[in-house]
């Protein structure tokens, strides 16, 4: 191959590379079905925890994701990641829960860098009130309107875009 012909071949990949691997019409309807219904479950669940327990969304999954650890403790920056926040937004809710007495922070006795967010009894309490409104939800607005093939592939999709995700580092802006 002359050079010439080879950085020709190379330009016409660059350029293709470049261009937007467009939608077509189906992609394009299966992918605002998917995002506008994921967005509205999400709020529909959010308003009807707020109203019944008095407890927004992000602080449930906060809850529950310090009673299922040993102790019901963890690092400020794991409780992050699992919450998929941001350290400065997780600390802000902490900072909330702590005012309701259903979380308190620690120093991590290992290191005495870290902290720790724990779960309290009156926490555990909020959480165990609130769980039965929010399994309503699930089931009534997702899984009720679902038929058993339907939520296979859902846990199938989901299993796969979870292993393509957490294994891609997001892109640096």
């Amino acid at each position: 191959m002359t050079s010439q012909v080879w950085a020709s071949s190379q330009e016409e990949s660059a350029q293709s590379a470049a261009q937007p691997r467009w939608l077509d019409a189906e992609e394009q309807k299966a992918w605002r079905a998917w995002l506008n219904s994921s967005m509205l479950l999400a709020d529909r669940l959010d308003r009807e925890l707020t109203r019944e327990a008095g407890i927004p969304h992000g602080y449930y999954e906060i809850l529950v994701q310090l009673s299922e650890t040993p102790g019901r403790m963890m690092r400020m920056s794991e409780l992050a990641d699992r919450c998929l926040s941001s350290r400065s937004r997780l600390s802000h809710a902490v900072s909330r829960l702590e005012e309701r007495g259903w979380i308190r922070r620690q120093v991590c006795e290992s290191d005495g860098r870290g902290q720790l967010a724990v779960l309290t009894d009156d926490g555990f309490e909020a959480l165990e009130a609130a769980a039965p409104i929010h399994v309503e939800g699930v089931r009534t607005h997702l899984f009720d309107q679902l038929s058993p093939e339907q939520v296979a592939a859902m846990r199938d999709i989901g299993e796969t875009l979870l292993r393509h995700l957490d294994a891609t580092p997001a892109p640096q802006h």
